[in-house]
């Protein structure tokens, strides 16, 4: 039997969201081991070569990250490794072209690269999963991104939102899982949809069950651990995707779809 860590992954298994085609080849670039786990991150190498167009093959995207100049930063870290795994609220900057960009989800659960100003790439959000105190009774917190950080306040807890500073790595806010705030759906069936919590069921020995209502006032229910908090209130703390801050249904993506169509028969008859 084969030993040690998986090294190869095959394009046909890779996770749906990367938006590999099928038939470019048989294999797909395996994430580094790293911050996030490998079905709810994107290698580097697939941002550059298929989201961005910066290279057109494997042989270019090692040629931009191993640069000495150093061309890609991630949440403000020099990184050179072209798998690398990069997930939800991550800030990927392009050093020699300035550009900066929010690793987010769409409406229909997909990664989106959203491009956003040098103010906004100075902080990214980082949920707690684990609040705990250490030896010496040091109190701390890990983030979704692997990060633990101590002396955290004392009143920052597990599903909490913290708004972290990519300069010096501290803590400049944090925004509590309440009724009212608004969260993003990171996992389960409604990945990508976001809105305000509207109540909470507490199921002992099982999940508790959250209810977000969207902006146009439809609503869905998942698991508490599936949310993200991403604002206080009505009040979100990172530029979102252009398009509807809500789900359409299937027939509203119809008539969207046949309103193209038939504006781009009158431009081309035009």
């Amino acid at each position: 039997m084969p030993r040690g860590p998986k090294k190869h992954l095959k394009r046909i298994f890779a996770p749906k969201h990367w938006m590999l085609d099928k038939l470019s080849g048989v294999w797909a670039p395996r994430p580094s081991p790293g911050p996030h786990k490998l079905r709810e991150c994107v290698p580097l190498m697939v941002l550059l070569r298929s989201r961005l167009k910066y290279a057109l093959n494997y042989r270019e995207v090692i040629m931009i990250v191993k640069d000495k100049a150093g061309n890609i930063k991630i949440d403000g870290k020099l990184r050179r490794d072209p798998h690398f795994p990069v997930g939800f609220n991550d800030v990927v900057t392009i050093m020699k072209s300035g550009d900066s960009y929010r690793l987010l989800y769409d409406m229909k659960g997909r990664f989106v690269l959203h491009k956003i100003d040098e103010a906004e790439s100075k902080y990214k959000l980082c949920k707690v999963v684990r609040h705990a105190t250490g030896s010496n009774s040091i109190p701390y917190i890990v983030t979704h991104d692997g990060r633990t950080i101590r002396f955290s306040h004392p009143d920052i807890k597990a599903n909490d939102t913290i708004k972290l500073n990519l300069e010096d790595n501290k803590i400049d806010g944090f925004y509590k899982f309440d009724s009212g705030c608004t969260v993003m759906a990171t996992g389960g069936n409604n990945v990508g949809r976001y809105g305000t919590i509207v109540k909470t069921e507490h199921h002992p020995a099982s999940f508790d069950i959250v209810h977000v209502k969207e902006a146009n006032g439809n609503t869905f229910a998942t698991r508490k651990q599936n949310l993200f908090v991403i604002g206080e209130g009505h009040k979100i703390a990172i530029t979102m995707p252009k398009g509807k801050p809500y789900k359409l249904s299937i027939m509203e993506e119809k008539a969207i779809r046949a309103e193209r169509k038939e504006k781009a028969m009158k431009e081309g008859a035009h």
